[in-house]
């Protein structure tokens, strides 16, 4: 990518030039792209929910962008990368957490056993959950698992005995600053 300094010519210009570029302002200066086609057609169902969702996208992070804490929390993040605090939370929002593994290697069923979760998120995974259940649906347990020296590692310990394991579901939530959730279920 080339980058020019000090244009006269280009220096704080935005809007369409010509029907074919298209010039915007960022905080790293004039960035100029070629113009949006024209749409073919009315907008599908999956554009407008994407729309939508972008819609609410913009509202969580104007809203949350002026916030000292935020700044603080997603501060760091932004200046890394370059954009803004805004920017980062809009990212955030649009992007759901992800569960990446579930070890169960070491649950017998027995008490005190470990359950590792790998989790991640563009920013942050602030809560991850596990839920044990009989085949037969009935809950045996459930509670939250707690975030390790690894930021993207969680370990929950069982606090209830499982006499049968066969055709449980052990099901894990991961979830974000903006609320989103990522949902793993291992059947036994």
């Amino acid at each position: 990518m080339a980058k020019v300094k000090n244009n006269i010519v280009t220096q704080g210009l935005s809007g369409m030039l010509g029907g074919q570029l298209v010039f915007r302002q960022t905080s790293r200066g004039t960035v100029v792209g070629v113009a949006p086609s024209e749409p073919s057609g009315p907008p599908t169902a999956g554009q407008l929910a994407q729309r939508e969702r972008f819609q609410q996208a913009v509202i969580y992070a104007k809203g949350r962008s002026q916030d000292p804490a935020v700044q603080a929390e997603y501060g760091d993040t932004a200046k890394a990368q370059d954009i803004s605090v805004y920017n980062v939370l809009l990212r955030d929002f649009m992007q759901a957490p992800n569960i990446t593994a579930v070890d169960l290697d070491q649950y017998t069923g027995q008490v005190g056993e470990l359950i590792v979760v790998t989790a991640n998120d563009d920013h942050a995974v602030k809560a991850v959950t596990v839920k044990i259940e009989n085949s037969d649906s009935s809950l045996v347990e459930q509670g939250a698992a707690q975030q390790q020296a690894d930021p993207n590692r969680w370990h929950y310990l069982t606090t209830a005995t499982n006499a049968s394991l066969a055709g449980d579901k052990i099901t894990v939530t991961a979830t974000d600053n903006p609320g989103h959730n990522a949902t793993k279920t291992s059947t036994l």
